[in-house]
């Protein structure tokens, strides 16, 4: 006789679940226990710490506005919590796709008989997880770009205003011999490495020192020659996507090693691998890069509609100005398509009215 041995796999239920134990709130530990084996399982599957902890935060938001358990969660309660994120918070259809995505996955995990959570659920409250995840109640990946429609670059004055106002903070902050000169020098500099190598605002958090790398081609740059992005936007369940940049612009060069080599040595964290470093010693966070943003943006009476993420259209917007070539480009931001990039392109007249007396020289000609 041939026996067959059930290989349990990471965040099955029997792994997570104490038998023998009566549970004061048994509601509670088996919610817990879920989410402990969907953590086991996404380790598994080598995710990162980060992100399985983003996860997990997002399915306790999603448990307390439902105000049940997953084996009473329905395809309702995600109809009513989708509304609530468009109507009431008004988030980007990217942000809210994003998270009806993390809701998905959890309910297939619970849902899906290899993990045997199903029957746990229902020999324990007589109640079982469904799929509540549907085509009519959450949002479709249409296309590649899903911004607001209201989003652009910086012109080339608010930029240079933006920048100089950044370094301006600076020394001020020195001039009044304030404890945030540090914290303002760093903040400058990020805003021009977003911009020198056109970054988004998670990856330019991510960056460690020895992210920057020496280009042959260009030994001018020293070891800031070329930045290896490690934290890319990644594909829905897939790793974060590498890519290495080419450092293009000078100045901004001079900037980061400036910083590298004078200021972030003062922080006082030598061994800490973070570009990035708060006065405190930990790595600096997207929020607040947002935060000094808005504050800054603010403080010029900029509009309201330029957001971080307008100093990375701002980086293709000006290189396709200056001529240089559109797949450099493309590879540069880590785009798949050239249309991801012609939606970041918003030309000037200028260099649009150029473009067109090129491309009607040819049939003048003999005129």
């Amino acid at each position: 006789m041939v026996h067959q041995h059930k290989i349990a796999l990471a965040g099955s239920a029997h792994l997570e679940l104490v038998s023998g134990v009566v549970q004061l709130r048994p509601e509670d530990a088996m919610f817990d226990a879920m989410l402990r084996g969907w953590r086991a399982q996404q380790k598994a599957r080598g995710l990162q710490d980060e992100t399985v902890e983003d996860r997990e935060r997002l399915i306790r938001r999603f448990h307390e506005f439902a105000n049940d358990y997953p084996w009473q969660w329905t395809p309702a309660h995600m109809d009513e919590w989708s509304v609530c994120l468009t109507g009431e918070k008004h988030l980007a259809p990217f942000t809210i796709r994003g998270y009806q995505g993390i809701v998905r996955l959890f309910s297939e995990f619970v849902i899906d008989s290899r993990y045997g959570w199903v029957p746990a659920c229902e020999e324990a409250f007589g109640a079982f997880p469904v799929a509540i995840c549907h085509e009519w109640n959450t949002i479709p990946h249409l296309q590649d770009y899903e911004g607001s429609p209201e989003a652009r670059p910086f012109t080339r004055d608010e930029l240079q205003r933006f920048l100089d106002y950044a370094d301006d903070q600076v020394d001020r902050a020195v001039r009044a011999k304030r404890k945030g000169a540090l914290a303002a020098y760093r903040d400058a500099t990020l805003f021009k490495v977003i911009y020198g190598w056109g970054l988004r605002r998670t990856e330019t958090s991510k960056l460690d020192v020895v992210d920057f790398g020496r280009n042959p081609q260009a030994p001018q740059f020293g070891r800031y020659g070329t930045l290896n992005v490690r934290y890319g936007k990644a594909k829905k369940g897939q790793q974060p996507r590498r890519r290495n940049v080419l450092s293009v612009m000078d100045w901004a060069v001079e900037a980061v090693a400036d910083y590298v080599e004078n200021v972030r040595p003062r922080f006082g964290f030598p061994d800490h691998p973070a570009l990035w470093i708060t006065e405190r010693g930990g790595r600096l966070q997207p929020g607040s890069i947002n935060d000094r943003f808005e504050a800054y943006r603010n403080a010029l009476k900029l509009p309201k509609d330029l957001v971080p993420h307008s100093i990375r259209h701002s980086y293709v917007t000006y290189l396709t100005e200056d001529g240089v070539d559109r797949r450099f480009i493309q590879q540069q931001v880590g785009h798949e398509c050239d249309s991801s990039t012609t939606i970041y392109t918003h030309v000037s007249d200028d260099f649009v009215n150029t473009a067109l007396h090129k491309a009607l020289a040819p049939a003048f000609a003999g005129v």
